[in-house]
C-alpha cells in the first residue's frame, strides 16, 4: 500500500487490524475502526513492534501491579512506522516520513513535565498500559512531539527498538557513567543487553554481567561484555567487587542485594528491573557505611534523539538482538517466544512491510 492509498483509506473509515488482549491467554486479531489524528497528531502505519516482557506479563497474568486489564487492550509499545496522515496544526512531520514512536505521551503541563521529568508525569498516557491501547495494530495516532524521524540508515526493526535502548541510555545517564568505569550488571535479557551496549559505548573499561542462563551469558560475551558470572556459583561481590556502577536488570531480590554489596564506596546502584514484589530488602548498613547512591528508574526522558544517533552512527547494532520475527496474525506466538526458548533475546512483529 502506498502513502496516497493509506491516506485515502483512512479518510474513508478503513478498519484497523489489531492484536487485542481480552484476558489471560486470550489474544484476538480483530478489526477496529481506523483512528483519526486529532490536532497536533500524526497517523502512523506501523511497520515493526518489539515484544516486551510487560506484554508477555499482561498476556500471562492480566496485570502488572496496579495496572489491570479490565477491558480489551491492544498490546505493544516498542514501535516504528511511516506517517500516512496529519492532524491539524502538525508542523514537524510530513507524509511518507519514517518514524520511531516514543510510547508515553505526557501532559506537558504538570510540575514534572515543566521541570523536564516528563517520564514521571502522573497524567502519562503510555501505549499498552491499561486502559491505553498500544501499537500492535496496523495504524495508530500519536502526538507529533513523540514521533522521531528515522534516517535511511536505521531500519524499521531497529527503530522499534529505540524504546528498550532508551531504557539503557536513561539508566546510564542516571548512573553518571563516565569513561573508564567498572560496571556490573545483573540480568542478561534485552534490558541487560542494551545497558551493556550503552555502557561500552560510554567508555566503560569493564562490564561484568551475571545471569543464571548459560546461553544468555554467552550472548553477553558476544556483545562485548568483558566477563560473565553464573550467580549460582559466584557472586558479583566475590567476583571482583568495588564496581563503580551496578545496574540491576533482573528485579531479583538476591541479585539486587549482591549487586549493591559489590559497589565501591560512593559508587552508584541503579535499579531498572521490575520485581514481582512491591518491596525488596536492601543492605542498608552497606549502603550507609559506603555512602552508596541508590536510585530507581522509570522509563526515560529525552533519550530518543540519542538512541537514533547511536543507531545511525553504527555505534550500536540492535538488529543482531532480534532472534524471531512474526506477523500480526501470529502475534500470540511472538508473546510465547521467550517462554518457549529462554535463549530468545527479542521477538519482533512485522505488522506491515514497505
Amino acid at each position: 500500500m502506498d502513502v496516497i492509498d493509506a491516506v485515502a483509506k483512512a479518510q474513508h473509515g478503513t478498519l484497523n487490524s489489531a492484536a487485542v488482549l481480552y484476558g489471560v491467554g486470550d489474544l484476538r486479531i480483530e478489526e477496529r475502526p481506523m483512528p483519526v489524528p486529532g490536532p497536533l497528531e500524526v497517523l502512523v502505519e506501523i511497520r515493526s513492534v518489539g515484544v516486551c516482557g510487560s506484554d508477555v506479563h499482561y498476556y500471562e497474568h492480566g496485570r502488572i501491579g496496579d495496572y489491570v486489564v479490565e477491558s480489551p487492550l491492544v498490546l505493544g509499545h516498542e514501535s516504528s512506522g511511516v506517517v500516512v496522515g496529519l492532524g491539524t496544526g502538525v508542523s514537524k512531520h510530513h507524509i511518507g516520513e519514517r518514524v520511531a514512536l516514543e510510547p508515553g505521551v505526557s501532559c506537558g503541563a504538570c510540575r514534572e513535565c515543566r521541570l523536564g521529568r516528563y517520564n514521571l508525569c502522573r497524567n502519562m498516557r503510555f501505549f499498552a498500559t491499561p486502559p491505553i491501547d498500544g501499537a500492535l495494530a496496523r495504524y495508530v495516532t500519536i502526538h507529533e512531539d513523540f514521533a522521531f524521524t528515522l534516517p535511511s540508515t536505521v531500519s524499521d526493526d531497529a527503530g522499534a527498538l529505540c524504546e528498550p535502548l532508551s531504557v539503557g541510555i536513561w539508566a546510564c545517564q542516571k548512573a553518571h557513567l563516565v569513561a573508564g568505569a567498572r560496571v556490573a550488571i545483573a540480568g542478561a535479557g534485552m534490558i541487560g543487553a542494551v545497558t551493556t551496549l550503552v555502557a561500552l559505548t560510554s567508555g566503560a573499561s569493564e562490564v561484568v554481567v551475571a545471569d543464571p542462563v548459560a546461553a544468555r551469558r554467552d550472548r553477553m560475551l558476544q556483545l562485548g561484555a568483558t566477563e560473565v558470572v553464573d550467580p549460582a556459583r559466584t557472586s558479583l561481590e566475590e567476583q571482583s567487587g568495588d564496581f563503580d556502577v551496578f545496574f540491576d536488570c533482573s528485579g531479583h531480590p538476591g541479585a539486587i542485594d549482591d549487586g549493591i554489596r559489590s559497589v565501591r564506596p560512593a559508587g552508584r546502584a541503579v535499579l531498572i528491573g521490575m520485581s514481582p514484589e512491591s518491596e525488596v530488602a536492601l543492605p542498608l548498613a552497606r549502603i550507609q557505611n559506603r555512602e552508596v547512591w541508590v536510585t530507581g528508574t522509570f522509563r526515560y526522558a529525552h533519550t530518543y534523539p540519542v538512541a537514533i544517533s547511536l543507531l545511525s552512527s553504527g555505534g550500536i547494532d540492535l538488529e543482531s538482538l532480534v532472534d524471531a520475527r512474526f506477523t500480526l496474525q501470529t502475534s500470540e506466538d511472538a508473546l510465547l517466544a521467550t517462554r518457549r526458548d529462554p535463549a530468545v533475546m527479542k521477538a519482533l512483529v512485522r505488522v506491515s512491510e514497505n
